[in-house]
């Protein structure tokens, strides 16, 4: 009798997972993503129906820098009790320059600039030494693991700079996550759940505004479409989180790669290409052509 109720129990589940699944949408980016050099994790979300694809959806990967999501929930945090204003000035300190090709990183020590502006160039336009001294500013990623532990999510986490990180600062880099988790991160702030609505329109507001928008999936959408992103690169992995506030029905596309053949930073890179190639797919899907009016311009 026993054997039987777990029986019953399992095949209900695989229904209800099934009924979850869009299967037509699974299968579409089964075959796209077929023969690519190298791990890939996908999560895709219908956020009008709840349909979703995963494939390989739990899987840690090196988040790059979309770790500058979960810095933005930490100083939001902090804006929102009250420890900052989002307007506040503060002091640069050229301990938390990281060499390249970065805004800050030209600034002087006690150079004047607001947390607005620093949010600004960690999102816009991927500034890593914004981004440190952001993290810094939160409370380090200490305090920023411990509200993603609060909020459910076990495998995000920041690790640089992170006492007791170590082990996974060496094998994810800058922080880690999956793209399940990634892609709820998102939502939850898109349906105002993480924190106060106000706050959330805060941070959708600032991940509307992406600078890398040509190797990206965010290229191929069209530009008078809402979009927003972030996306991280490093030689081994071409990530990118998008949701896109398409007229008909809206979707998130979590996109995450490791271990890739192909390092090289050209446009045809074949993470990027297969991004776009998803991307696309995507668009079309939900979006068809004969359901789509372009706005006026008029």
């Amino acid at each position: 009798m026993q054997k039987l109720l777990f029986g019953m129990l399992l095949f209900i589940c695989f229904l209800a997972s099934a009924q979850k699944t869009d299967q037509k949408l699974e299968k579409k980016i089964n075959q796209a993503i077929k023969g690519f050099n190298g791990d890939i994790g996908i999560f895709v979300k219908d956020l009008k129906s709840g349909k979703t694809v995963a494939i390989n959806a739990d899987t840690i990967f090196p988040t790059a820098s979309i770790v500058k999501v979960p810095i933005l929930m930490g100083i939001t945090d902090k804006i929102m009790k009250g420890q900052y204003a989002y307007d506040s000035t503060v002091a640069y300190d050229s301990s938390y320059l990281y060499r390249g090709e970065d805004i800050l990183g030209e600034f002087k020590d006690s150079g004047l600039i607001r947390i607005k502006k620093l949010i600004m160039l960690m999102l816009t336009t991927s500034d890593n030494t914004a981004s440190l001294w952001l993290q810094a500013l939160s409370g380090t990623g200490t305090r920023i693991n411990q509200i993603l532990d609060s909020l459910g999510y076990k495998s995000t986490r920041v690790n640089s700079r992170t006492p007791g990180r170590e082990v996974n600062r060496s094998r994810y880099g800058w922080g880690q996550t999956t793209p399940r988790e990634i892609a709820g991160i998102i939502e939850s702030i898109y349906r105002t759940k993480i924190f106060t609505p106000y706050y959330c329109d805060i941070m959708m507001r600032s991940l509307g505004r992406n600078y890398w928008d040509e190797d990206e999936g965010i290229s191929v959408i069209p530009p008078y479409i809402e979009v927003f992103s972030k996306n991280g690169c490093v030689n081994q992995t071409r990530n990118e989180v998008m949701l896109v506030n398409a007229p008909n029905r809206p979707y998130i596309l979590s996109i995450f790669t490791k271990n890739n053949k192909d390092q090289s930073w050209r446009h045809d890179n074949e993470a990027w290409a297969l991004t776009r190639k998803i991307s696309t797919l995507l668009w079309d899907y939900f979006e068809p052509k004969d359901k789509w009016i372009k706005p006026s311009k008029n």
